[in-house]
């Protein structure tokens, strides 16, 4: 009986260990520091611990559906791509059902933690909802795609911000526009590698409709724009010198990827997408802490 248990636990384990590879919950560093990121200047340094709980509750629930939801719905095509044939869905090594049940859970979590923040983020996690599931289809008619993947990231810092002050400001356009046009930029880089898929099926990106060489030099213009949008929001949000000079390093490392990836060789497409970019993220937020800590 006992060994019966235990075998029992263990297959609960690796599915539960398969859901998070599906979701690839290690990228959740690419969003949640940009949250924090909002609710630092919202707060100018200072967000209560509370807020701090229910905005990574909230960042989780929200990617984690959304992740779930853009397997189901890209489930056909994962399972004809050799690069992804092998992903947990299109092997069978989770259920339809079962994800179907994790985005309902994970979008109930999203919903609920927000209404723990405040009316207004409440009220607007309905239709960030929207967005960040619709994004699945976008690929389907329009090679903008990168950038609304782009702007439902871009939710992030504004919806830090307003989970902080609990009203809206014009400001947070501005930081959802360094969020997009970075995103967009990485996502490219990332596309990359289905080109040729993506073009036989009939979806859309900018590699199929430009080509790998035009759309990664498309890609470094986004990431100077977004080099550039970062060092003026330290005016914008009256920074001091620290984050100015982080961001300035940040922006260095972000330039940086580009010089691993070119038309001819796309193997290191990897460490562009998630060691620098996760860098990235994560410094933009640890320099805005250490200028806000350092200032007293």
């Amino acid at each position: 009986m006992k060994l019966e248990e235990g075998g029992v636990a263990m297959k609960k384990v690796n599915y539960l260990l398969n859901t998070f590879r599906m979701i690839k919950i290690e990228h959740t560093i690419f969003a949640l520091p940009f949250a924090f990121w909002g609710a630092l200047l919202g707060g100018h340094g200072k967000i209560p611990v509370r807020v701090i709980f229910w905005i990574f509750l909230a960042m989780v629930g929200a990617r984690s559906a959304a992740m779930a939801f853009n397997r189901v719905a890209d489930l056909k095509y994962d399972r004809l791509n050799p690069r992804t044939k092998n992903r947990e869905l299109p092997s069978k090594k989770i259920s339809r059902e079962f994800v179907v049940i994790f985005i309902i859970l994970s979008s109930v979590v999203f919903i609920f933690s927000a209404y723990k923040l405040n009316p207004l983020s409440f009220y607007l996690s309905f239709p960030a909802l929207f967005l960040v599931l619709f994004y699945s289809y976008t690929k389907r008619f329009t090679h903008f795609s990168h950038f609304v993947l782009g702007f439902c990231l871009g939710i992030a810092p504004a919806g830090g911000w307003i989970a902080v002050t609990g009203s809206f400001d014009l400001r947070l356009f501005y930081l959802a526009f360094i969020v997009m046009f970075w995103v967009a930029g990485f996502d490219i880089i990332y596309s990359c590698q289905d080109w040729d898929f993506d073009t036989k099926m009939g979806l859309y990106s900018f590699p199929s409709k430009f080509g790998v060489g035009k759309a990664l030099k498309i890609s470094s213009g986004l990431h100077v724009s977004t080099a550039l949008l970062l060092l003026y929001s330290v005016k914008l949000f009256s920074l001091g010198k620290i984050a100015f000079w982080g961001f300035l390093a940040m922006s260095i490392v972000l330039i940086f990827e580009h010089f691993l990836v070119d038309e001819g060789d796309l193997s290191k497409v990897n460490i562009a997408f998630f060691n620098l970019n996760g860098l990235f993220s994560v410094g933009v937020f640890f320099f805005t802490f250490l200028d806000y800590l350092l200032r007293g």
